[in-house]
């Protein structure tokens, strides 16, 4: 089935909705086109387009409720998955901090559907991928990449009024290139709304480039650094922090937004005072879904960290009624207020460092003071009197986001990067004492 238009999706949801005999119910259709391509060795793997159309419909009994989902939409099935929905609501138990549906919302009008991306063909995928692999070959190293495309639609509605839809575009291409002796790795990727704005030749070279000049890595050290976090290297870290940046776990003691005694540190100022950070569906670089996947609440401009005090945090609907605050949603995109520098000017005002083009493998450490441990990949370099020396062996970090955000030193330009399930503009960050604890032999 094709991207429904609003008026289409709402006949279903409004068609489903009248079939129920719970004391509430909710619907939500969601469906598209996903187009991929991989190649791997210099040469394409796989290629393919998923379509799928799925409705998940919500039947409420007082606290009890049940889900259940279908991708026919005839009126026999649209019946029966309400049926169904009703049938487990009323065998489940009750839950506790169930909140009655909300009732007709506004939603905020996003603009992120480009026609580029909505009509991209086979023959642009593969193009794609044989610039990437053209870009490889030029320079003998290997190259494997993914590049997925979606348009899809989003549409929710409940028995109380509520109704949104929302259609979207995105893209995102990775690469990795390795040189044939193995010795060398590059990684770069490139995250759009619009196909047109992706240039996958230009992508790809950036990692070439890395794969090779990171051959014949020197072994520095561990310690503590200034370091250049690429803006994918710092997203791996940020994303952390604002994965548990909720009200819940803080009041609750359970994090590094707890305060001594109870309490959230909502007002308090933990990070340097060029720390902004917040989320806003209808921003033109990342546009996003404008209600929250889980309840359906509207998403809204909100700040998050401004001039380095903390101004919010994520909190359900039964977390605030509890606590007598706002409920706020967990944010669909994110954006970090950068400077106006390029990656190459902070190195070149940068004595000693280190720059790093990725991290990964990052886990938990410690939630209280959200210590992370994880590595650095694909191309690591010690960096010295402004100019990049020479390639070093990769460091396993043990480093807080806090602490990050309380080293800054520069700011660079924000770039659109892929972020755990939605897109950020991040800026690559200019960090002092970050501290690397071991060396790793991978590249």
């Amino acid at each position: 089935m094709a991207i429904l238009s609003r008026s289409e999706a709402r006949r279903i949801l409004d068609k489903t909705l009248k079939y129920s005999r719970a004391k509430e119910a909710s619907a939500q259709l969601t469906g598209g086109e996903t187009g991929n391509i991989r190649f791997a060795r210099n040469s394409v793997s796989t290629s393919g387009v998923v379509n799928n159309t799925e409705l998940m419909v919500e039947a409420r009994f007082g606290k009890k409720s049940g889900i259940a989902t279908i991708n026919e939409f005839s009126d026999d099935a649209l019946e029966k998955v309400m049926r169904r929905a009703e049938e487990l609501a009323k065998l489940s138990p009750d839950n506790p901090e169930a909140m009655p549906l909300l009732g007709e919302q506004k939603y905020t009008s996003v603009n992120g559907f480009a026609k580029a991306t909505a009509t991209i063909t086979p023959d642009e995928r593969a193009k794609a991928a044989a610039d990437s692999i053209a870009a490889a070959k030029k320079k003998k190293v290997t190259a494997a990449g993914y590049l997925e495309d979606a348009r899809t639609f989003a549409a929710v509605a409940n028995t109380k009024g509520l109704f949104g839809y929302h259609a979207s575009t995105s893209a995102n291409f990775t690469v990795t290139m390795r040189t044939e002796n193995g010795l060398g790795s590059g990684w770069a990727q490139s995250d759009v709304t619009d196909f047109a704005a992706m240039h996958a030749g230009t992508t790809s070279q950036t990692a070439v480039n890395k794969a090779v000049e990171s051959q014949k890595a020197r072994a520095l050290e561990p310690g503590k650094y200034t370091v250049i976090l690429e803006p994918s290297a710092a997203s791996g870290l940020l994303a952390f922090m604002m994965g548990n940046y909720s009200a819940r776990s803080a009041d609750e003691g359970r994090s590094f937004m707890s305060k001594k005694g109870g309490g959230n540190r909502i007002g308090e100022k933990l990070f340097d005072k060029r720390v902004h950070i917040y989320s806003d569906p209808a921003d033109t670089n990342v546009p996003a879904q404008p209600w929250a996947n889980s309840d359906f609440m509207p998403q809204q401009r909100t700040d998050w960290i401004e001039n380095g005090v903390v101004k919010n945090l994520t909190r359900s609907r039964y977390w605030a009624s509890q606590t007598k605050a706002k409920a706020i949603p967990e944010p669909n995109n994110l954006i970090m207020i950068g400077g106006d520098k390029s990656t190459a000017e902070l190195i070149k005002s940068t004595r000693r460092g280190i720059l790093v083009t990725r991290t990964w493998y990052i886990r938990m450490v410690d939630p209280q003071s959200l210590l992370l441990t994880g590595l650095t990949r694909d191309g690591t370099f010690y960096v010295e009197n402004g100019q990049v020396k020479y390639p070093i062996k990769n460091f396993r970090f043990n480093e807080s986001p806090i602490i990050m955000l309380n080293n800054l030193e520069e700011l660079g330009r924000p770039e659109r990067v892929g972020m755990w399930g939605f897109s950020a503009m991040i800026p690559a960050l200019k960090v002092r004492d970050f501290t690397f604890s071991s060396l790793s032999d991978a590249v």
